[in-house]
């Protein structure tokens, strides 16, 4: 009987498909047309078929002004032409017809009567039928029907959110919308973390800090014996795509601990209260959990500064969800065994209050991968992929600087596309750097942009300029390869191979800026004047030029100042940090560097003008070239002295 009554507690009845029948029926009454519908004439028409003896009756509404005329069956073949398909309606009224307020329905049929008598003696007069209509139920099911049908939507909307915001069903706390403050967090099993310290290349030095975390985990009483309190969080700050969320699924693999992981973006919804409800029910299956590590993604999105949400009131929904954030974080014991991990790439927005030793005890960088570790990132990428014999891992990596471990994974997959598209039973080098122009410079447009010949000279000859003043300037990033052939936006394109450098010399910065108005220069020199295709290396050498003043301090008539704020606040003020006559100073000193870099550029290209009409003809000739090419022209390229 026990088991029994246990099944019986089992089977639920689900509501859901109520009202999706009610929905149905509604929907069936309302539309729903068995066969073809009486077909609209004239009066005109309703005039003859009457004289014609066709009519076995009229029903006319006075105040619709609206009438009804039923055939008589024998002659309803005559008018089978005028419904759609010659489907004649298996039930009446066949015709429907309109008139104005000025007809006199009583005179008109009274006479149409008459005259049908007149004409055929032996048909029977045409049966008159009219009537007010009262629409009262039309009225009111008007009124009721759409109140009915909002209020059906209404609650099966809300079920349906509430199972997608954390609620269980039939089944579940609460049920259906009062299950939305549940935590949104997907709970990784310890037993199904897999991923460790294995599967994230690079990142030496991050690797190392969260090493820490995972020993806390393991072995919490080596430092509380000594009175040491376990860290309750660690911010992962870093670039787009530089593998923080992978960090941190390591961090649960190696320490073989449930993982929570949660956007930021999850605990704000339309519904006050809902944010600080989702943190509290997270941090307490944190706790039930423990030891375990409560990842949250994207914080920003949640902890942003208090009081600079552009566009919200200090009683912001994003404000209390922080404020409960702050209020678990300091609310649980200290050796807990519940560990914070947060990932963000804009640290300076986030609140201070979060920011405090505490809460976030520590901050670690996840920087862009240098040139071992993206080795090691190809290398993990590369495993399931049919490489030729002669491919150089080692060279992909020297001509990947600046990329992600996202990025350097979107090229492996671009270049495997690349060699399937070209049939080919391996990836060569070539599919590769074919992957790299087409991520950095964007889709080839070779067949479908077309330029004028005068427009494909000015672009060869655009940049051969920057080709020709990089290669030439000691300080400026070597030149790799320069295109004549159209991608994404740009019609021409130079590629140079940055350089990893972490302090950025005065030196380098003006050979950078030479290089960039290089294209203006050659176009000046061989048109006689400037065009419309430098717009993107002006808004760079500009960016430069200001930050050169502004920011780092290398003018000599503004001084060693720097108005950079590393704080994100000074967005929100409405005052400078710096006097009119001052920002006058700083205009005239940019203008004045660019100047200087202007004349410089254009030297160059002068004193080298042969060598840079060679380099335009050859890129007009063979629409590609490379550093070699531009070598055998110039010679070998000029390189600065070892810092």
């Amino acid at each position: 009987m026990a088991d029994k009554k246990n099944k019986k507690k089992v089977i639920r009845f689900n509501f859901s498909w109520i009202y999706f029948i009610l929905i149905l029926a509604i929907g069936y009454l309302l539309f729903n047309n068995s066969g073809p519908g009486p077909q609209k004439v004239e009066w005109a028409g309703v005039k003859q078929m009457i004289l014609d003896g066709d009519v076995k009756e009229i029903h006319f509404v006075r105040n619709d002004y609206k009438g009804n005329v039923t055939i008589k069956p024998e002659a309803l073949g005559k008018y089978s032409e005028l419904f759609p398909g010659g489907q004649v309606p298996s039930k009446s009224p066949h015709f429907t017809f309109l008139v104005s307020d000025k007809f006199d329905a009583e005179v008109e049929f009274e006479t149409l009567n008459s005259e049908l008598q007149i004409s055929q003696p032996e048909a029977n007069p045409v049966k008159i039928i009219m009537e007010n209509d009262s629409k009262m139920w039309r009225n009111m099911l008007d009124w009721l029907l759409w109140p009915i049908l909002l209020i059906v939507m209404w609650i099966w909307m809300f079920r349906g959110m509430g199972n997608a915001m954390g609620g269980k069903g039939q089944g579940g706390p609460g049920g259906g919308i009062f299950n939305v403050g549940r935590s949104t967090g997907k709970l990784a099993d310890k037993n199904t973390v897999n991923v460790t310290f294995k599967d994230v290349a690079g990142l030496y030095g991050a690797k190392e800090e969260v090493m820490e975390i995972v020993d806390f985990l393991k072995n919490p009483q080596k430092y509380t014996a000594l009175g040491g309190k376990i860290p309750k969080g660690a911010l992962l700050v870093g670039p787009p795509g530089t593998g923080k969320t992978l960090l941190a699924k390591a961090v649960a693999g190696e320490a073989n601990v449930p993982f929570f992981s949660i956007s930021g973006s999850d605990f704000v919804e339309m519904f006050v209260g809902v944010g600080a409800s989702r943190v509290r029910d997270l941090f307490a299956q944190a706790k039930e959990k423990a030891p375990c590590i409560v990842f949250i993604d994207e914080i920003d999105a949640v902890g942003r500064a208090r009081g600079k949400n552009v566009g919200w009131s200090s009683n912001d929904e994003r404000e209390n969800t922080l404020n409960q954030l702050l209020t678990e974080m300091d609310g649980f014991g200290t050796n807990s065994g519940v560990i914070v991990l947060a990932a963000t790439n804009r640290a300076d927005i986030l609140d201070k209050a979060l920011m405090r030793a505490g809460r976030f005890d520590r901050q670690i960088h996840v920087e862009l991968p240098e040139l071992k570790e993206r080795q090691e990132i190809f290398q993990v990428h590369l495993r399931g992929l049919k490489l030729a014999n002669d491919f150089d891992m080692e060279f992909m990596a020297k001509h990947t600087p600046g990329f992600s471990g996202a990025d350097i994974a979107n090229v492996c997959n671009e270049a495997a596309l690349t060699a399937a598209r070209k049939n080919k039973k391996a990836i060569e080098k070539q599919d590769f750097l074919d992957a790299v122009d087409r991520i950095v410079g964007g889709l080839e447009r070779k067949n479908s942009t077309i330029m004028t010949p005068a427009e494909k000279r000015t672009t060869a000859y655009h940049e051969a300029g920057h080709a020709v003043v990089g290669w030439l300037l000691p300080y400026a990033d070597p030149v790799f390869k320069v295109s004549l052939i159209p991608r994404g936006q740009a019609l021409g394109l130079t590629w140079s191979l940055p350089s990893e450098r972490k302090i950025l010399p005065k030196s380098w910065m003006m050979d950078e800026m030479c290089t960039l108005i290089g294209g203006r220069v050659a176009e000046e020199i061989i048109n006689g004047e400037p065009a419309s295709g430098a717009l993107n290396d002006l808004e760079r050498l500009t960016n430069i030029a200001y930050s050169m003043v502004q920011f780092y301090g290398m003018s000599d008539k503004v001084g060693q100042l720097s108005f950079y704020d590393s704080t994100g606040a000074r967005g929100y003020e409405m005052v400078k940090p710096y006097s009119e006559k001052t920002a006058e100073l700083m205009d005239s000193e940019v203008k004045a560097l660019v100047g200087e870099v202007h004349k410089r550029t254009l030297k160059i290209l002068t004193d080298h003008r042969e060598a840079f009409e060679k380099v335009a003809e050859m890129l007009l000739d063979k629409e590609v070239i490379f550093a070699e090419d531009i070598e055998a022209i110039l010679g070998p390229k000029v390189k600065a002295e070892e810092a």
